[in-house]
Formats: C-alpha cells, structure tokens, sequence
C-alpha cells in the first residue's frame, strides 16, 4: 500500500507539473520536430539542386564553342536558378570564353564580373577576375583593371595575377613598378613552369 501511495504522489506531482509547464513542453517538442523537418528538407533541397546543376553543367562542358547563345542561355539558367552551387561560377566562366569567341566583349565581361563577385570558389573567383583583368588591359583601361587586381586571390593565382601586373604598368610606362611585380610573380611561379620562364624573360628585358 506504502508503493502505491508513493505511487499516487508522484502522479499527483506530475499533473501538478503539467498542468503548469505542459503546454511549454508541447511547443518545445513541436518547435524541434519543425526545425528537425525544416533541416531535413533543407538538406533534400540542397542536394536537389546539386544535381539537376550538375546535369546542366555537364551539357554546357560538351556544348559546341561555336553555338555562343545557347551556351550563354544555359549558363544564365545556372547562374540564375542554381547560384549557390559552385557550377554557377563555372557556368559563367565558359560562357564568357564563348562570348569572346564570338566577339561579344561586353556579354563575356558581365559573366566574368557575376563569376568574380558570386562564385562559390575561390579558384573560381580567381580565374574570372583574371580573366576580366586581362580584357581590361587589352582594352587599355589600366586603372580598372589594377583595382581588380588589388583584390585577394586563391593562392594558387598570385603569381599569375602579379605577372599580369607587370604587364600593365609596362604599358604605363611605369618600369620600376613593372619590374617588382615581375619579381614577386617569380616568387610565386611554378620554377619548372613556362609561365616562369615567359616572366623572367620579361624581368631580364627591363635591365638592371
């Protein structure tokens, strides 16, 4: 008998605490099975786009170079629906390089620019704002294309990005300047790479 009063009085307890703190307990269970749910959608979805960008990715890689307004409309399509995957910066990468084949200078600096600012890669980021650095030089806009260039990139790209450097201050006259970043390229260069020995050449040529 002594169990089953010991019994009641804890039942007697836990109404008690119910009734005072149940309807809390209730909306903290329900408030993590949402966001339980919530998270688990969220992870189908991720993985959702992952693949249908995937799919359009590999048709834009196998696309013929010549068809440069089919590429562009399905890079857009990435860059648009599926921005937060990394084949969005890719997608716009190539598509600038169509844009270029096909002389359209002004499209392929506006993927080159989303693909600077928005690719999800760091070596990503640093092949697009390369590339527009490299546009800009040929179309003699030297102070944009420094400004860009003054921007962080992946590691693997200083030294690229220091010999395009050295290009532009050349064609500013500006030899001091060119032959630092000429040096500093050289410190960052594959020593077995072409691009090492296209750099030195271009140091040697300035002279002492």
């Amino acid at each position: 008998m002594a169990y089953d009063l010991e019994e009641q009085e804890q039942l007697d307890e836990f109404k008690a605490w119910w009734n005072k703190n149940g309807k809390l307990a209730t909306n903290l269970v329900l408030s993590a099975l949402i966001a339980y749910a919530a998270w688990q959608g969220y992870g189908y979805y991720q993985n959702k786009q992952a693949v249908e960008a995937s799919t359009l990715y590999q048709a834009l890689v196998v696309a013929e170079a010549s068809k440069a307004k089919d590429i562009q409309s399905q890079a857009a399509k990435l860059t648009a629906d599926y921005a937060g995957t990394p084949y969005a910066g890719r997608a716009a990468i190539i598509s600038a390089k169509a844009s270029l084949a096909a002389s359209d200078t002004k499209a392929a600096k506006t993927q080159l620019e989303w693909a600077a600012k928005s690719a999800k890669e760091s070596t990503t980021k640093a092949i697009a704002s390369l590339q527009l650095a490299g546009i800009l030089y040929e179309e003699k806009s030297y102070d944009a294309a420094l400004q860009l260039l003054a921007n962080d990139v992946d590691k693997g790209f200083i030294g690229l990005k220091e010999d395009l450097k050295g290009d532009i201050y050349l064609a500013q006259g500006k030899k001091a300047e060119a032959k630092k970043a000429y040096e500093a390229a050289l410190n960052e260069l594959d020593v077995q790479g072409k691009m090492q020995l296209y750099t030195r050449q271009k140091l040697e040529a300035l002279g002492t």
